[in-house]
């Protein structure tokens, strides 16, 4: 692997937890090119021919391996585009990181579109982990536009875990997924916005199968001038069960707008919604302000467990 400058591999701990070369199947980007890359006899990782991106094909029955395909960049002004397929075989069970880091110290936005595609064979079993962040001192924005397709043959199950709290100007998360008989997806997003930044999550969920499941929650605090958008439909064209859930707090002049979708298409579709939205209990700050803590270190350690 080529060798990474400070910023990059503090990225890299950001979005992917790395500290050294990953075990296992990796493909690492920096700036627009692969700096490193790693196929298993199980886990093969192809560039694509016709556009940026990968096929990383995951040989069926494949059991405690992982895939780390993690993007930095540090140059102000790059835009980029990059499709990436997973095709994962019946029977495997694997953990896929990916995640992207965004470094601007200039005036030019810099932004990454990740467009992923998951093919989950029956009774597959994936989970995926995808973390966002931004630092640096520069004017111009870190953008970032992931779109997330996942298509779930039977008995299939798939965890994702997105995050989001630090440092992106900018994000527009959209997220499809289509469930066969037996499929079961649970989505667990973990969002933080300050200043004036914009959060956009849309997720559209087909129970098609009889007996899948969905169950969609979204944890998010909304600080200083920032706007969150969440917006999740569930359609039910099965006898399937599916819960969408928002749980917001709102602080300074933040705005939230949640918008629930169930469309029942079966009778026998069960489908939940939930939604709060609110500022922190004033007991609970005076509670942990007994404790010694000031209102500000209350309002942290509070919104620090609530995103846990």
């Amino acid at each position: 692997m080529m060798k990474l400058d400070e910023i990059q591999m503090r990225l890299l701990r950001e979005v992917a937890d790395l500290h050294t070369v990953p075990e296992g199947a990796y493909n690492i980007r920096s700036n627009s090119q692969s700096v490193g890359r790693q196929s298993t006899a199980n886990i093969e990782i192809v560039p694509k021919t016709d556009v940026s991106g990968l096929e990383i094909r995951i040989k069926p029955g494949t059991k405690n391996e992982s895939v780390h395909i993690p993007v930095v960049m540090t140059m102000s002004g790059l835009k980029e585009v990059v499709y990436n397929d997973f095709y994962i075989g019946e029977d495997a069970d694997v953990t896929i990181v990916a995640g992207c880091g965004i470094d601007n110290c200039g005036n030019q936005d810099s932004q990454h579109d990740g467009i992923h595609r998951f093919f989950v064979g029956k009774g597959a079993r994936i989970r995926y982990v995808e973390k966002h962040y931004g630092s640096g001192t520069g004017a111009g924005k870190r953008i970032l536009n992931p779109v997330t397709e996942v298509y779930q043959e039977e008995n299939s199950s798939v965890e994702m875990e997105m995050v989001q709290i630090k440092g992106v100007d900018d994000t527009n998360r959209t997220t499809k997924a289509e469930l066969a008989a037996g499929a079961r997806l649970v989505v667990r997003e973990r969002l933080m916005t300050h200043d004036s930044q914009h959060a956009l999550s849309t997720y559209l969920v087909s129970l098609n199968g009889e007996g899948c499941s969905a169950d969609v929650v979204s944890r998010s605090v909304a600080r200083d001038n920032s706007y969150q958008k969440f917006d999740a439909k569930l359609v039910g064209n099965s006898a399937c069960s599916g819960h969408t859930e928002c749980d917001s707090i709102i602080m300074d002049n933040g705005r939230i707008l949640a918008v629930p979708g169930l469309e029942a298409n079966n009778v026998d579709a069960a489908l939940v919604h939930e939604a709060a939205i609110g500022k922190i209990a004033g007991d609970q700050i005076i509670k942990l302000m007994t404790l010694g803590l000031t209102e500000h270190e209350a309002e942290e350690q509070i919104i620090n467990g609530f995103l846990k």
